[in-house]
C-alpha cells in the first residue's frame, strides 16, 4: 500500500507511519513524503505473528478423525478396479491430477494421499459428495462394502494452476463405477461450469466416463438442474472462456457430448472412444456388430468426423498438447492472447519465391511455406488428418499469435471439399470468439466440384466457410500466395470480406476460374473447329497466356483489387508491420441478436 505524507515528514515519522500501518493493515507499507515523490521515504512489512510460546493448543481426534476420512476418499473406488489401470495404459485419477497440476512444472506423479495431491490443485470442491451413502463412518452404512465405494460420488471439480494460468477442472474417476455420472457428482460438475461462467477462467475437462448411472437416473436426468444442464452451460460458456477436454476412456452417450461441446478435444491412442451408443446397444438397435475403437476410436474421429482435434500418443503427451494449446488463448474473451520472445523462423523467408512453383498445379507443401513465415517450432496445427486440404493452426508471427487458414496444395491441388471448408469456418469461429488474428494463405482452385460433394453438402459447409470469414471482427491479413479462383478467393478472405490487407505475391493469380477451366468453357468450340494439331495447341497456349495476363496479380494491384504485391523474401516483415499497425483496429457487425448461417 503507497501513502502520501507532508513533505516535510521526517525519516523517523515516516519510519513510524510505515510500521503502525504494516502492523494494523497486515500489508507492505511504503510511504512518500508529498505527492510527487518518486522514492518512498520508509517502507515496512507486516510483522510475523509470534504465538505464545506456551500455546500447547493443536488438532484433537476430531481433526484426525476427518484427515482419515479424506485420506480414505483420496483412495477412490474398489482397489480391483484401480489394479485394472495400469493394464488399460491408464493413471489413477488422483495420479492423473499430479501429472497435470504437479509444481515440478512436468507434472510427476506421486501418491494420492492428504499430503500428497497435486501441488498445483489450489482447493477441490465435494470430496464428501455421497459420503453418507458409503463410507464406514457414516451413520448410514450399517455394514461396509467395498463394492458400494462412490467416493466423491466418482467425479473431482476443483480449481488449479496449469502452466501458470488458473483454471477449472472436472476429472471423472473410473474406478467408480467406470466414471458413471449421478447426482451428487452432476451437482459438482455444475456448479463448477456456472462458477467457470461468473469467473471468467477456462475450463479443463478431464474425461473418462460410461455415461450416466442408470440405476440412479431419477434426480439427476431429466431435472431442470440434472445433467442436460451440462451442455445448457457447456453453450453458455462457448465462446466466454476456453473450454478444453481430454478422453481418456470409452465415453458415451451423454459423456460423449462433453468433448463436442469444447472448443478443442484430445483423444488418447489406445484409450479413448466416444459414441452415442456403445457397441452393443448399436449390435442391439442395428443388428451391427462393432469394436469400440472402429466405432468411436481416435481414428474415427480424428480423419472422419473431426471431432477431435489432436490425438496424444499417451496421458504425458496429452498434457504436453494442452499445454502448448493454451499457450495461444487468454483466459476469456475480450481479453488478447499472450504474446511470446519473438523468434525468427526456422528457415529464411528468402527462400520463399523459390518454393512457390509459377505452374498454378504444381504441388508444394504449405507447412514449408509457415516455416519461413511464422516463428520457429510455433506452429501448431489443429485437425491434421481431416480435410486435409486446408491446413488450420495457431503459429506465432513475432510473438504475436495468430490463427493460420492455408490451402494445401499438396492435397487435391487445395480444392476446398466440405470437411475442409466445414473445419475452417469453425477455426475462424473459435480464434473470432478469442481475439486471435487470423492470416489467410489463399492457394485453391476453388470449392470442388460434382456430384459426390454436393450430397456431402459443399454448398451448405461452403457457406459456413464464407459466413464465419465475414463475421470474424478480428484483425484479418490475406495473402494471394498463387492461384485465388472462384469463390475460393471468397471463403479465404478476399478483397470484399474487408480483410486489413490482401497482398499478393509474384505468383498470384485472382479469377472466375483457371487457365484451362476457362479455355474449355470460352474457346472449347473454336479450338475444335481447328483442323491442324499445331496450330490449335498454339492457339491454346495463346488463349492461356492471355487469360493469364488478364488474372495476374500484377493487374489485379493496377486496378487496386488488392493492396499490395511484395518481395516474397519481405512477406514476413510484411506480415509483422501490419499485423501491429492493426492490433486494435475497431470492426463491428451490423446490430442484430446474431445470423442464421452457423
Amino acid at each position: 500500500m503507497k501513502v502520501h505524507v507532508g513533505a516535510a515528514a521526517t525519516d523517523e515519522e515516516a519510519s513510524a507511519i510505515a510500521e503502525a500501518m504494516a502492523e494494523h493493515f497486515g500489508v507492505d507499507i511504503e510511504v512518500y513524503a508529498g505527492d510527487d515523490a518518486d522514492e518512498p521515504l520508509a517502507t515496512a512489512e507486516p510483522p510475523e505473528i509470534d504465538y505464545p510460546l506456551d500455546d500447547d493448543l493443536g488438532p484433537t481426534d476430531r481433526e484426525a478423525t476427518l484427515r482419515a476420512e479424506i485420506d480414505d476418499i483420496l483412495q477412490g473406488g474398489p482397489e480391483k478396479y484401480k489394479d485394472r489401470l495400469p493394464g488399460q495404459g491408464k493413471l489413477f485419477v488422483r495420479d492423473r491430477l499430479d501429472l497435470w497440476f504437479g509444481n515440478d512444472g512436468a507434472g510427476g506423479v506421486g501418491d494420492a494421499s492428504t499430503d500428497a495431491a497435486a501441488d498445483g490443485v489450489k482447493f477441490e470442491d465435494g470430496k464428501f459428495a455421497h459420503f453418507d451413502a458409503w463410507h464406514p463412518d457414516s451413520p448410514d452404512v450399517d455394514e461396509y462394502d467395498e463394492g458400494d465405494r462412490v467416493p466423491a460420488d466418482g467425479l473431482i471439480t476443483g480449481a488449479a494452476e496449469f502452466e501458470g494460468r488458473d483454471l477449472h477442472f472436472m476429472a471423472n474417476d473410473f474406478t467408480v463405477k467406470a466414471g458413471s455420472m449421478a447426482g451428487r457428482g452432476v451437482e459438482k460438475f455444475l456448479r463448477m461450469q456456472q462458477r467457470a461462467l461468473k469467473n471468467g477462467k477456462p475450463v479443463l475437462y478431464l474425461m473418462d466416463s460410461s455415461g450416466g448411472r442408470i440405476d440412479q437416473q431419477t434426480g439427476f436426468f431429466a431435472n431442470r438442474e440434472g445433467i442436460g444442464k451440462y451442455y445448457y452451460n457447456h453453450s453458455m460458456l462457448s465462446g466466454r472462456v476456453p473450454q478444453i477436454c481430454v478422453l481418456y476412456g470409452p465415453c458415451i452417450a451423454g459423456a460423449a457430448y462433453t468433448p463436442v461441446f469444447a472448443d478443442f478435444t484430445v483423444m488418447v491412442e489406445g484409450m479413448s472412444a466416444m459414441a452415442i451408443a456403445s457397441p452393443r446397444m448399436v449390435k442391439m438397435v442395428t443388428g451391427e456388430e462393432i469394436e469400440m475403437d472402429d466405432l468411436g476410436g481416435p481414428d474415427v474421429h480424428a480423419k472422419y468426423s473431426g471431432s477431435a482435434d489432436l490425438v496424444a500418443e499417451d496421458e504425458q503427451h496429452a498434457r504436453n498438447l494442452v499445454a502448448k494449446l493454451v499457450s495461444y488463448l487468454p483466459d476469456k474473451a475480450g481479453e488478447k492472447p499472450p504474446r511470446s520472445d519473438p523468434k525468427p523462423p526456422t528457415y529464411s523467408p528468402d527462400g520463399i519465391d523459390e518454393l512457390i512453383p509459377e505452374a498454378p498445379n504444381r504441388p508444394y507443401d504449405v507447412h514449408d511455406l509457415l516455416e519461413r513465415i511464422c516463428d520457429a517450432e510455433s506452429v501448431f496445427e489443429l485437425k491434421p488428418e481431416y480435410g486435409k486440404e486446408i491446413v488450420t493452426a495457431f503459429a506465432r508471427i513475432d510473438g504475436r499469435p495468430v490463427g493460420i487458414v492455408a490451402n494445401q496444395p499438396t492435397e487435391r491441388s487445395g480444392a476446398i471439399f466440405p470437411d475442409a471448408a466445414e473445419k475452417a469456418a469453425e477455426f475462424i469461429w473459435t480464434c473470432d470468439a478469442y481475439e486471435v488474428p487470423l492470416l489467410y494463405l489463399c492457394d485453391t482452385p476453388g470449392f470442388m466440384a460434382g456430384s459426390q460433394v454436393e450430397k456431402d453438402a459443399i454448398l451448405e459447409k461452403g457457406k459456413k466457410f464464407i459466413y464465419a470469414t465475414s463475421s470474424a471482427t478480428v484483425p484479418k491479413q490475406t495473402v494471394v500466395v498463387r492461384k485465388a479462383y472462384g469463390a475460393g478467393i471468397y471463403a479465404m478472405g478476399g478483397p470484399a470480406y474487408e480483410p486489413e490487407s490482401v497482398i499478393g505475391l509474384p505468383s498470384g493469380e485472382i479469377g472466375i476460374m483457371g487457365p484451362e477451366a476457362a479455355i474449355n468453357a470460352v474457346y472449347a468450340n473454336k479450338l475444335n473447329a481447328i483442323d491442324d494439331p499445331e496450330e490449335r495447341q498454339q492457339r491454346e497456349d495463346e488463349l492461356r497466356e492471355e487469360y493469364r495476363r488478364d488474372i495476374d496479380i500484377h493487374r489485379m494491384a493496377s486496378e487496386v483489387v488488392i493492396d499490395e504485391i511484395v518481395p516474397p523474401s519481405s512477406l514476413r516483415e510484411e506480415l509483422v508491420q501490419r499485423f501491429d499497425f492493426y492490433e486494435d483496429i475497431e470492426k463491428s457487425v451490423p446490430d442484430k441478436k446474431h445470423g442464421t448461417i452457423l
